[in-house]
């Protein structure tokens, strides 16, 4: 075990209504990556507020190289090189690279700022790093892979020994993975101190050495993974046993709900033909940039399609509007809660009736109390950790955002529920709960439409699963008898399948 970098200890904080974090204390050595990992609302993101100076922790001590410090602001953290790098990114997208790295403290000529030395210099971290990145770029032209790797780049200028990284890959691809890993790789070598937050039990395997694991703001343990199995570290995070990572569920799967024929959108959508049945759930895969998305974005009226023919229960429907969608019975839970799926500074009350104030309304005036009692239901029903529905979506982890998103359909009584990356960023317990909502919504006979990238969940959960190829499908698979490497290969764009009849459907009897 090499030297200790850096030691909490004993740290609390309560929030009005909530105690975040009660004596919890964890410690990385130099040139470690400690894994961090706790249900969403356990309190991790909270301890590392509190370690970079975002939060003031009302009791307990930090050390760092043995010494007792006090981290009482951002700027604090910095001088004494903490850094950290949220799950949504802090960058200037009108700004360069070099301008994003050194914003505040840019490197002078006078009273000007000497833009060539700062562009030489910002080279020289990226290259340090192994980055190959224009200085000169635009940061809103790069992808959120490369935006993250100019946030890595900017703490690193910092002379930062100590980097927190909060779910750094929810919305990578392989590829952009295994480069984010061997910067880390590289920092490890420089002996920085890093503590990763995840969700996603492979890639602590594959970084981390140890993990310390949180519970309802309380500390459980901390352990080698070489130690420890995957079911006894998925018990200390949710406090149980998980029998299953997806519940086992006998569907009844009727009539068909949704039917699309010839969805097409300039070259991101081709699909000729598809259905969805009233309580089944039909899995969307495909590679990240195949168009499942964009698909999804057609049939609920968010993206104008080139052409397009509907059928909701036998009957031809026309949507081009989202509202249109809505008042047929489609709702959609999007990959991007933070931004398309929630008003996050609109507590949950809001939130949860936005798209269902025409029930709740009488003669044009929003009826509060149908509305308080609407939203409280929810958070019952899904058990949502929340001191109250007053409580400000912002305030809340990943998961019970998500179940506030979803809450917001499932009050419209849906026909037809999309879920894109419904699982993304949240923790194994969050996602059995997910999970067992899905099921009970089935037995109510909601159709529901799942994209995910995780392949183990599409076949887990879905009773159908559609592979998308460059905007086509590509291919329909039983999930009951289908691999991993079967979805594979139709993702790659083998094996189109042509003339194949569909079925006989009732709108043509």
């Amino acid at each position: 075990m090499g030297q200790e970098l850096f030691r909490m200890e004993g740290i609390s904080k309560s929030f009005p209504g909530v105690k975040a974090l009660d004596h919890v204390s964890l410690s990385v050595n130099k040139g470690e990556v400690l894994g961090l990992v706790g249900e969403n609302g356990a309190g991790k993101s909270t301890l590392m507020k509190i370690l970079s100076g975002v939060y003031r922790a009302d009791e307990g001590e930090i050390f760092i190289e043995g010494e007792k410090v006090v981290i009482d602001s951002v700027a604090k953290a910095h001088e004494l090189g903490v850094s950290i790098i949220m799950q949504e990114l802090n960058m200037c997208g009108h700004l360069s690279v070099a301008d994003n790295i050194f914003i505040g403290r840019a490197p002078k000529k006078g009273i000007f700022i000497d833009d060539k030395r700062m562009h030489k210099e910002a080279k020289a971290i990226l290259d340090d790093l192994g980055i190959e990145l224009d200085t000169y770029a635009m940061v809103g032209s790069l992808s959120i892979a490369k935006q993250q790797m100019v946030e890595i780049a900017k703490a690193i200028s910092f002379n930062s020994k100590i980097l927190v990284l909060d779910e750094p890959t929810a919305t990578l691809t392989e590829r952009e993975i295994d480069q984010l890993f061997e910067i880390i790789g590289r920092l490890k070598e420089k002996g920085v101190g890093m503590v990763y937050i995840s969700h996603r039990m492979a890639e602590l395997n594959r970084i981390c050495e140890r993990v310390t694991i949180i519970r309802d703001g309380q500390y459980i343990g901390t352990r080698n993974l070489s130690d420890i199995t995957m079911d006894e570290l998925v018990n200390m995070i949710v406090g149980r046993a998980l029998e299953d990572k997806y519940p086992k569920h006998k569907r009844t799967i009727g009539d068909i709900v949704l039917e699309a024929r010839n969805v097409r959108r300039g070259d991101k959508v081709n699909a000729d033909h598809f259905f969805v049945r009233k309580g089944e759930i039909l899995g969307i895969s495909g590679l990240v940039g195949a168009g499942r998305t964009e698909l999804m974005r057609c049939i609920f009226g968010a993206d104008h399609a080139d052409s397009m023919e509907l059928w909701i229960e036998g009957k031809p429907v026309k949507i081009h509007s989202v509202i249109q969608a809505i008042r047929n019975g489609i709702g959609y839970a999007t990959e991007d809660r933070k931004r398309d799926g929630l008003a996050l500074g609109l507590d949950i009350k809001y939130n949860t009736n936005m798209a269902h104030l025409p029930q709740i309304s009488h003669f044009g005036f929003v009826d509060d109390k149908a509305g308080l009692e609407n939203a409280e239901k929810y958070v019952r029903l899904l058990h949502t950790k929340t001191p109250s529905v007053h409580q400000l979506c912002r305030n809340l982890s990943g998961g019970n955002q998500q179940k506030v998103v979803l809450a917001k359909w499932l009050c419209n009584d849906v026909k037809v529920l999309i879920v894109d990356e419904p699982t993304r960023g949240i923790d194994v317990g969050a996602k059995y709960e997910v999970y067992e909502l899905f099921n009970q919504l089935s037995d109510q006979g909601v159709a529901i439409i799942m994209i995910s990238s995780e392949l183990p969940e599409i076949l887990g959960m879905s009773d159908r699963i559609l592979v998308i190829h460059q905007g086509e499908i590509n291919g329909e698979l039983d999930a009951k008898t289908a691999t991993q490497e079967q979805i594979l290969y139709l993702a790659a764009g083998y094996n189109k399948l042509e003339g194949k009849p569909a079925p006989t459907l009732s709108h043509e009897a």
